[in-house]
């Protein structure tokens, strides 16, 4: 019997920065047991290279990043998404698609790095969100995901977020 791959989504506006790091990490420390995507209600179209800057100075690879609609995980030649996370405010607050599947979601909300001034500013708020999200997606990618009920799991991810948060 082969383990089962849990597809996550990682939310945002612009699919330009957090969210990004986010797939990334996922991807990174999910041991091939998570498979992560990234996309945004609104995306820019092209990755922060800051983003980019910062996961390659951590050593975590992204060779695909690109900036993509949340469209593309809603047709029926989309993968099965288990999780959602939203990491900005204005993600978590829209109206967003049916997803197929009715995957969990959780809001983890961190600060948006990409607009930051100055530059070496930036690159500390980057940093700063890589942190924040590190430090999640290491406690959730920890969690009994195959034995875990949905709900137990919902309440696992906001617990992590708000430990974070403290």
């Amino acid at each position: 019997m082969t383990a089962k791959t849990f597809n996550v989504l990682v939310l945002c506006t612009g699919n330009s920065a957090r969210s990004i790091l986010g797939e990334a990490l996922f991807n990174h420390l999910g041991g091939g047991r998570v498979r992560a995507f990234s996309a945004g209600s609104r995306p820019t179209g092209k990755v922060n290279p800051v983003a980019l800057e910062t996961l390659a100075k951590h050593g975590v690879p992204l060779p695909e990043a690109r900036s993509k609609s949340w469209d593309e995980f809603v047709g029926m030649h989309a993968p099965k998404i288990d999780f959602i996370f939203t990491v900005c405010a204005s993600a978590a607050g829209e109206t967003c698609p049916i997803w197929p599947g009715h995957p969990t979601t959780a809001h983890w909300g961190i600060d948006d790095p990409a607009h930051v001034e100055p530059m070496e500013a930036r690159r500390v708020a980057f940093e700063k969100a890589y942190a924040l999200l590190r430090e999640r997606v290491e406690a959730f990618v920890k969690l009994p995901l195959e034995t875990l009920s949905t709900a137990e799991i919902k309440a696992a991810a906001r617990k992590i977020h708000e430990e974070a948060a403290a």
